[in-house]
């Protein structure tokens, strides 16, 4: 999609460095594919002692992605995104079963130097959210807001800026009703990209809090990522993701607290068996 992008995507790369793929369980996830264009992919997942399984299948079907997810506590959620004709206007259509009433209907409008996305609850008397963003020539300013149709009240209101750069990405949202501020700053160390560091801070005002992060991440072949994240609660982390083979991924991380060298460490295992393309 074009434009400045959705107010989600708002810092994101700093915090994906930061948080996406760790994790301290076992998982294990295999996907299929066949030749009318349907993927199935069955998860496992250890937490502790329990197992969680889930089956999903993802059809494309003219301009209707339709994605349909069955978990081990009987659930299913189903996802219907369409996308128009003409490439700016993409929506989706969320429920689950048997509890109809987590229905949710969204609508995302993206522009050249504009981005709208407005999401309703599909009950009778809903939630209603919207974005905004606008940007041009890396400059990004977004808002969202969330209005509770039966109590009349805001749930939520955030703002943010984004400043994006070949080389840098920075970013500043003020969330949680103007509780939280919550500032990062990444940085390439090369063209590729292959190798960034990532600095956050984030203060709560109602409690006078701070937190402060430090990352890192280096892609050393395009088969293996390492990535390492450092907060000022002593708690490090550290990632390694390699391509066994072209559609099997590894991904080992584990965490430490180096304040309390005497508690167990954290691993976590995830194998993604996937289809070749």
């Amino acid at each position: 999609m074009k434009g400045p992008g959705l107010f989600s995507d708002i810092g994101k790369k700093a915090k994906d460095i930061l948080t996406k793929g760790y994790s301290s369980d076992q998982k294990l996830s295999i996907s299929t594919s066949s030749a009318s264009g349907v993927v199935l992919t069955s998860s496992a997942v250890k937490k502790g002692g329990l197992y969680t399984l889930d089956v999903s299948t993802q059809y494309n079907y003219k301009n209707a992605l339709i994605d349909v997810k069955v978990d081990t506590d009987s659930n299913i959620t189903t996802t219907v995104t369409y996308l128009e004709d003409a490439p700016n206007v993409r929506a989706a259509f969320l429920f689950k079963l048997p509890d109809y009433n987590t229905g949710t209907l969204e609508v995302q409008y993206f522009h050249d130097h504009a981005a709208l996305a407005s999401s309703v609850a599909m009950k009778r008397s809903p939630v209603v959210d919207f974005s905004a963003t606008f940007g041009t020539h890396g400059i990004v300013f977004g808002a969202e807001a969330g209005f509770d149709t039966a109590s009349g009240v805001l749930t939520k209101y955030n703002a943010g800026l984004g400043v994006k750069k070949p080389e840098l990405d920075v970013s500043v949202i003020v969330a949680d009703k103007g509780d939280t501020i919550r500032a990062s700053y990444l940085h390439h160390f090369d063209k590729k990209q292959n190798s960034s560091a990532v600095a956050e801070i984030t203060k709560r005002f109602s409690t006078n809090e701070k937190t402060f992060s430090v990352g890192g991440a280096y892609e050393m072949d395009p088969l293996t990522t390492v990535k390492a994240r450092l907060n000022n609660s002593g708690k490090l982390g550290a990632l390694l993701q390699h391509g066994v083979k072209p559609n099997l991924i590894m991904t080992l991380s584990g965490e430490f607290e180096t304040k309390a060298l005497d508690r167990t460490p954290k691993f976590g295992l995830s194998l993604a068996l996937r289809p070749v393309d």
